[in-house]
């Protein structure tokens, strides 16, 4: 299942002609550091997906949706829940968010 997750990064990275240095770059992170997370060496969690969602620009739950193969939909839910808040708290939503 994360497998699906560290290929939908990299076709995602590929299709905004973006490389792996690139990427690590913006993360703070090392070029092998990016490439694990990509062949699914590391577990992907919320941190690490929010920042390379941000990077590509997209929503994190896009990382995952592209597949139903990639596990439960808890990323999705959290990120959700953590909108839901933000907007019941009148805090300011960044505009890739809304």
């Amino acid at each position: 299942m994360m497998k699906i997750c560290g290929q939908n990064i990299r076709k995602m990275r590929r299709d905004r002609d973006l490389t792996q240095e690139y990427m690590a770059f913006e993360m703070g992170i090392s070029q092998k550091a990016y490439s694990d997370i990509e062949n699914s060496k590391v577990k992907i969690n919320l941190e690490i997906l929010t920042k390379i969602s941000d990077i590509l620009k997209i929503k994190p739950s896009e990382i995952c949706s592209i597949s139903h193969k990639c596990g439960t939909n808890d990323y999705e839910d959290k990120y959700n829940e953590l909108v839901e808040y933000m907007k019941q708290n009148n805090i300011v939503l960044p505009p890739n968010l809304k």
